[in-house]
C-alpha cells in the first residue's frame, strides 16, 4: 500500500452504511443518543462522563439488523444495502469459507490468545484508531470488558458454522450490525467534531472508522494471527490453511463494508499487514491508557 493510497483511505468510508443508519434512525430514533451495540442490548454513553461509572442495568436497544430487514423495501438506499449484504460475491467459495472456519477451531486456544493480546491489545498501538475508541467509552474498564466480550461473540458467531455466516445466519446478521454500529460511531464523532473542532482532529486522524481502519481491523483478525500470533506460539499454518483463513475474513470484511481487494491473496494480506504495522503503529499516551484498560478487562473479574 502506497503513502498516497493510505492518505486517501483515511478519508474514505462506508457512505451507504451511514446513509442507511440515518434512515433507520428516522424510522426508530435511538434512545438517549446511545450507540447501537452489536448485541442490541448494551448502550454506550455519549461522552466519557459519570455515565460510564454507573452500575445500573442497561436499557434494551434497537436491533438495527431487524429494522433494516423490516424496512428494506421502503427506501432505495435501504434496499441497496440489504441487497449488497445478501449478495454473494463471485469470489466466494463456500467450501473454502467453511475450511477457514475450521482453521479457527483447529487452533481455537492460540487463536483467541492471539486475538486478545496481539490483535486487540496490540492494536492499541495505532494512535489514530485509539482516538476513536477513546471517544466511544474507551476509558472505562467496564466498557472495555463489554467490548471485548462483544468482539469475541462476533468472531464465534462468524465461525460457528457455514450457515451462521451465510445470509440470515447469526454471524451474518452480527456483521451487518457491526457495520451499522461503525456508521453510528462515525456519525456521532463527526457531529461533535463539527460542533467543537478540538474534540477530534479530522485532518490528522482522518474520518473516524475510515476504510484504512476497516482494512487494518480485518487484517489484525487474519493476517496478524497467521504471520505473528500463531508463529509466536509455535504454530505455522500450511499454505492452504492461510488461503482459507484469509478468504473467510475477506468475506466478513465484505459484509462489514470493507474494501476487499487487499485480501484477494495471502501475499496481499501479508503485505498490507506489514505496511500498516510500519506506518500506523505509533503508540501515544492515549494508547497506554486504553491498553491498560483492555489488559485489566481481559483479567478475571476478581483480579481487576
Amino acid at each position: 500500500m502506497t503513502v498516497e493510497q493510505s492518505k486517501k483511505l483515511k478519508h474514505s468510508y462506508d457512505i451507504l452504511g451511514e446513509e442507511c443508519l440515518d434512515l433507520l434512525n428516522a424510522i426508530s430514533p435511538p434512545v438517549n443518543n446511545a450507540l447501537p451495540r452489536n448485541n442490541g442490548q448494551q448502550p454506550t454513553p455519549l461522552d466519557e462522563t459519570t455515565e460510564e461509572k454507573k452500575d445500573s442495568l442497561p436499557i434494551p436497544q434497537r436491533d438495527l439488523y431487524a429494522l433494516l430487514k423490516e424496512h428494506q423495501a421502503s427506501d432505495p438506499k435501504l434496499s441497496q444495502l440489504w441487497e449488497e449484504v445478501n449478495t454473494i460475491p463471485l469470489w466466494v467459495d463456500w467450501a473454502q469459507i467453511e475450511r477457514g472456519q475450521d482453521v479457527f477451531y483447529r487452533y481455537a486456544g492460540p487463536a483467541l490468545t492471539g486475538l486478545t493480546y496481539q490483535s486487540l491489545l496490540g492494536g492499541m498501538g495505532a494512535a489514530r484508531v485509539v482516538e476513536t475508541l477513546a471517544r466511544t467509552g474507551g476509558f472505562s474498564t467496564k466498557v472495555a470488558r463489554r467490548r471485548l466480550f462483544e468482539t469475541t461473540q462476533h468472531i464465534l458467531q462468524c465461525t460457528k458454522s457455514l450457515e451462521s455466516l451465510q445470509p440470515g445466519g447469526a454471524g451474518h446478521a452480527s456483521s451487518v450490525r457491526v457495520r451499522l454500529l461503525h456508521a453510528a460511531v462515525r456519525t456521532r464523532i463527526m457531529k461533535l467534531a463539527n460542533q467543537r473542532p478540538s474534540y477530534y482532529n479530522i485532518e490528522e486522524w482522518g474520518i473516524p472508522v475510515n476504510d484504512l481502519d476497516q482494512i487494518g481491523t480485518v487484517g489484525t483478525f487474519c493476517a496478524t494471527l497467521i504471520w505473528i500470533s500463531f508463529p509466536r506460539q509455535g504454530i505455522f499454518l500450511r499454505e492452504r490453511e492461510k488461503e482459507d483463513y484469509v478468504a473467510l475474513w475477506r468475506y466478513i470484511g465484505y459484509i462489514l463494508g470493507t474494501p476487499t481487494e487487499y485480501f484477494e491473496t495471502t501475499a496481499k494480506a501479508k503485505a498490507v499487514m506489514e505496511s500498516l504495522l510500519y506506518s500506523e503503529v505509533h503508540p501515544s499516551e492515549m494508547s497506554k491508557v486504553l491498553a491498560n484498560k483492555y489488559e485489566c478487562s481481559s483479567l478475571p473479574a476478581n483480579s481487576v
